[in-house]
């Protein structure tokens, strides 16, 4: 491994040196989107789990005028921390800290060549990484795989939690149980090796913005696409196999009963998202990823949780709408102080 090192309390952008499990060639640091501008600095969280050393990338931006609350941004498997940036700075404007990791596998943060890949253990490493940073009891945002995270975070850690609020996540249904056929890691890795800019934009375009584009989604179609390029981004196909088969098989939605932290759900009710839509039969692919059912069925089941939907929005409300996103957010969360 040749990266440099970076303390965490750094302001500085890590740099990632040559080699990865033999997986990186030469000294290609694109696969961790070294040329690609997050909206603040960008730490490292140095740990070891599973046998290896690894890091976190994150930010950590403190508040304008500090309330004591913090508020962890999770993102989506599509996504990355930097697909936050236009709520970090309101957030921070109405008082909060804001820590927006890059989970183990995605973006900044290390790709492995082997890890078993949990919801249970990315909680795990996020905790670990609060914790260090002393952030007392924050509110944790998850998107789609990132609210998946948040939730298992929230069974995990009710004692640390001051809130959950769940942007269009994944995990509502099983899919595996609705007949979605199973896909090993070697096929879907073969899938993720054929992924393009123009494969991108077409799924985005279809399920994460309603049918419509704007030329600023753009951005975050060449951020993705341009980790899978050349023999570097195997690495990241790897990794993005590896956890499409964790986020199938480990689905939460059998265990909404037990969350018991103050919840707020934020539902784009143009989604259509469900893993493994495109190999279901076609009776079973249309009942899937019905987000205005989903929603109400979530809201029901978590204990004392708040809907708020966006008629007209896909699975990316904080992208799609950001205006509309924060004013909704920002009073979600003073309810929940």
């Amino acid at each position: 491994m040749g990266w440099l090192v970076m303390s965490p309390s750094s302001s500085q952008v890590a740099i990632i040196g040559a080699g990865l499990a033999g997986m990186v060639a030469g000294a290609s640091a694109e696969p961790y989107l070294a040329n690609f501008s997050y909206p603040q600095p960008v730490q490292r969280y140095e740990f070891r789990s599973q046998g290896q050393q690894l890091f976190m990338a994150y930010m950590d931006v403190e508040s304008a005028r500090p309330s004591g609350k913090t508020v962890v941004l999770m993102h989506g498997k599509n996504f990355c921390g930097a697909t936050w940036e236009r709520a970090i700075e309101p957030l921070r404007e109405a008082g909060y800290r804001v820590v927006v990791p890059d989970q183990i596998g995605f973006c900044k943060s290390s790709k492995p060549q082997a890890y078993q890949f949990g919801l249970h253990q990315l909680g795990a490493n996020t905790h670990a990484l609060l914790s260090q940073l002393g952030a007392v009891r924050p509110i944790v945002v998850g998107h789609s795989m990132g609210g998946m995270l948040a939730m298992r975070y929230a069974l995990l850690y009710p004692q640390d939690l001051g809130g959950l609020v769940l942007v269009n996540p994944i995990g509502l249904e099983d899919w595996k149980a609705k007949g979605v056929p199973m896909a090993t890691v070697d096929q879907l890795y073969e899938r993720e090796l054929k992924t393009t800019f123009d494969s991108i934009k077409r799924y985005q375009q279809i399920t994460y913005y309603a049918g419509t584009w704007k030329p600023t989604y753009d951005r975050w179609v060449d951020m993705l696409a341009g980790m899978y390029e050349g023999d570097a981004g195997k690495i990241v196909a790897w990794n993005q196999a590896l956890t499409s088969d964790m986020i199938f098989a480990q689905p939460v939605v059998y265990e909404l009963d037990r969350i018991s932290v103050p919840t707020l759900l934020m539902i784009g009710l143009k989604d259509t998202t469900a893993i493994g839509k495109d190999r279901a039969p076609d009776d079973v692919a249309k009942t899937l990823g019905n987000y205005s059912e989903l929603a109400r069925q979530a809201s029901d089941r978590i204990r004392g949780a708040e809907l708020v939907t966006f008629d007209n929005l896909g699975h990316a409300p904080q992208i799609q709408d950001p205006e509309r996103f924060i004013e909704a957010l920002l009073k979600g969360l003073a309810r929940m102080h």
